[in-house]
This record gives C-alpha cells, sequence and structure tokens, in this order.
C-alpha cells in the first residue's frame, strides 16, 4: 500500500517547539518513563519469582504490567529522542508500526483491566466458589481472549488506515503516529473510514469503562455484608483500580468517541493514557 503513496515520511511536531520547552519535555518523561518501566519490570521480576504470589490476581497483574510496559515504549522513547532532534521525521512503515503497536498493547491493558474486574468480582462476591471459577485454565484463556481481540483490533484500524492514500502535506501534529491525525492527512474523503474507527476504538473504550464502573458498582455494594477487615482489604484493592480505570478510559473516551475533529488539548490529554 505504501507503493501507492506520494508520502514516504511524516513530521512530528512533538509537544513543543521552542528549545527551552524541549528539555523541559525531555527531563520530565525521561523520568516518568524510567520510572514506569522500573516499576513494572518490578513487578514483573516479583510475580515470576515469588510462589507465594500464584494466585489470578497476580497472574493478571503480571499481564498487566507487561502491556503497559509495552504501550509506554511503543511510543515515549521515541518521543524522547525526538526532543533533542531538529528534524523529528518518521517513515512511512515506523508510523504504521508504532499506530498499530500503540492500538494493540492499548486495547490489551483495556481488556486486562476488565479479566481484573470479574476475578476481583469473584473474589469478593463469590469467594466460596472463587478458586474453582477462576482456574489455571480459565485464567489462561482469557488472557489468552484478551491478547488475540486486541491483534484484531488493531489490525482493523491499520488496515483502514493503509487503505488511504497520503500524497501531502506530511506533517503531524502529535508526539506520536495516531489514527485520528493520520486520517486528516488523507488526500480523500475519510468520513466513512473515521465513522469506523470512532465506532471500533470508542465502543471498545465507551463499552469497557460503563462494564467496568458497573461492576465495581456490584462488588462495592457487595461489601456491605463482609466484616470490616475484609472491607478494608477489598476497597484496598478496587478503589485503586477504580482511580487506573478513570484515568486511562477518560482521555480515551474523549480522544475516540468523536467525529475526525482535532483539538490542541489532544497531545496532553493522550499523555495520561
Amino acid at each position: 500500500m505504501q507503493l501507492n503513496n506520494n508520502v514516504t515520511e511524516f513530521i512530528l511536531l512533538g509537544l513543543a517547539q521552542d528549545p527551552v520547552r524541549k528539555k523541559i519535555v525531555f527531563v520530565t518523561f525521561l523520568f516518568f518513563y524510567l520510572g514506569t518501566l522500573l516499576g513494572n519490570l518490578l513487578i514483573i521480576a516479583t510475580i515470576k519469582t515469588s510462589q507465594a504470589l500464584g494466585g489470578p490476581m497476580y497472574f493478571f497483574l503480571f499481564h498487566l504490567s507487561l502491556s503497559d510496559t509495552f504501550l509506554s515504549t511503543s511510543t515515549v522513547p521515541r518521543m524522547i529522542v525526538d526532543t533533542l532532534l531538529r528534524n523529528t521525521t518518521i517513515s512511512f512503515s515506523e508510523c504504521i508500526i508504532q499506530a498499530f503497536t500503540f492500538h494493540f498493547f492499548g486495547c490489551l491493558e483495556i481488556f486486562i483491566l476488565i479479566v481484573m474486574a470479574v476475578d476481583r468480582y469473584m473474589a469478593i462476591c463469590k469467594p466460596l466458589h472463587y478458586m474453582r471459577i477462576m482456574s489455571q485454565q480459565v485464567c489462561g484463556a482469557l488472557v489468552a481472549v484478551a491478547w488475540v481481540g486486541s491483534c484484531v483490533h488493531s489490525s482493523a484500524q491499520i488496515f483502514l488506515a493503509l487503505s488511504l492514500p497520503f500524497c501531502g502535506p506530511n506533517v503531524i501534529d502529535h508526539y506520536l503516529c495516531d489514527l485520528q491525525p493520520l486520517l486528516r492527512l488523507a488526500c480523500t474523503d475519510t468520513y466513512m473510514v473515521n465513522l469506523l474507527l470512532v465506532t471500533n476504538s470508542g465502543a471498545i473504550c465507551t463499552v469497557s469503562f460503563v462494564m467496568l464502573m458497573f461492576s465495581y458498582v456490584i462488588i462495592l455494594h457487595s461489601l456491605r455484608n463482609h466484616s470490616a477487615e475484609g472491607k478494608r482489604k477489598a476497597l484496598s484493592t478496587c478503589i485503586s483500580h477504580i482511580i487506573v480505570v478513570i484515568l486511562f478510559f477518560g482521555p480515551c473516551i474523549f480522544i475516540y468517541t468523536r467525529p475526525a475533529t482535532t483539538f490542541s488539548m489532544d497531545k496532553m490529554t493522550a499523555v495520561f493514557y
């Protein structure tokens, strides 16, 4: 598909063009990326090396940390390097690969969060049947479905993007190759393609968010019959999950549930997920 395009590379404008602001962005995102990387790798290593952390919750947490590591790595290192360069160009192929990996691991993180909510529901609301229902085979199957579903989602997104011709301009007002700003550069009517993309990504974000919040409402409602110690343990787990869900899904819904319109705040909004 690339051979039919006049555009062979794109220019990423990044978060800032001013040299001083670029240095601030470099230091800030390098700090947070290293912290994210170190934190996730510690979680992964701890779960893999500890026999006491072999339950379903830690199995899902392992895959959540893994997806979060790859999601950050798909975009942030390049953005950090770009702050040091005068010309921040990315080839057409690299742009498509970045968009694919970004949506793949982003969608995977969403599906893993849903699976974790199911796990917490079973642990809190069905404690006597928890280990039988959430067996090793079931947990493995749920994670496998999450990986396959994420691949299908991302492949569909990229297939739609590759079906469009790009003949200029080639400047992307973003720090990553996301599909929404990429569609604006296509030299054809992208209404139907954008509608399909919004239906795909927007539906996943919105439906998943509603499902997650509804599940946590049920979980929190069921805690009224638990002991004070049981309530404290359950709340400590659920509240952290809810905070992650709101911070992750809020920006996603804002970006992917509207028509092909970009705002100046989109780049900062994308930082949260």
